[in-house]
């Protein structure tokens, strides 16, 4: 079934956080905030974890992307203004894209989300902190995130969770509802969403992929 038990699922993820950062000699985490449901479930979690003290996020807009999403999870969390750190990717990205001439759209996106993943463990190395990832198992099984981009991380709390279990903790967990209700998008392009790209949907995909990976069914099941 994909129906999880949140409450459980927050405490076992709360305590894989604590448990890391301690073996790993650490007491910060740093993590990109995006706007979506991953990133704001994710930090959640860690604030449970750490406290919001010890919590940093990152705002890594390009072309001037609106960032609305993102602050009501930081309003929500009550990050402090110096645990904030927004940085405006567009000169560092278009150099790169201009240099290498990347034309397409999947191209271009690609070589933001390395730009943002060079910044986000620069940054960690700075606070002496650990890089919290945001993907989900959907995104992992259905290879739909960028390698060395935004699939690195040095922990990754929600990689076990299908989209839909992720959109169940969220709403336990009370993250803002207009960031629950927004359509799935990487924010690479101008009206670029999962959904489109993939040509399904989440809902249908978890439960296929429940099948195969879970059920362990046979594809022509």
């Amino acid at each position: 079934m994909l129906t999880i038990n949140p409450q459980k699922e927050t405490e076992k993820i709360v305590q894989f956080l604590r448990q890391t950062l301690k073996k790993q000699g650490f007491q910060k985490l740093v993590i990109a905030l995006s706007g979506g449901v991953d990133s704001a479930t994710s930090a959640f979690l860690a604030a449970r974890a750490i406290g919001v003290k010890n919590l940093y996020v990152l705002q890594l807009p390009y072309n001037g992307q609106n960032t609305r999403l993102s602050d009501l999870v930081i309003k929500k969390l009550k990050i402090p203004a110096e645990n904030i750190i927004k940085i405006e990717i567009t000169p560092i990205a278009d150099t790169i894209i201009n240099v290498v001439k990347a034309a397409d759209p999947v191209r271009k996106g690609n070589i933001m989300v390395r730009v943002r993943m060079i910044i986000i463990f620069d940054t960690a190395k700075r606070l002496k902190a650990l890089v919290c990832g945001t993907e989900n198992r959907s995104e992992q099984l259905l290879g739909y995130f960028t390698r060395f981009g935004d699939a690195a991380s040095d922990l990754e709390p929600i990689v076990h969770l299908y989209k839909t279990q992720v959109w169940q903790l969220a709403k336990y967990l009370g993250i803002p509802k207009p960031v629950i209700a927004a359509k799935p998008t990487a924010g690479l392009w101008p009206d670029q969403t999962d959904e489109k790209e993939l040509g399904f949907n989440y809902q249908e995909a978890d439960e296929v992929l429940q099948a195969l990976f879970d059920k362990k069914m046979k594809l022509e099941e």
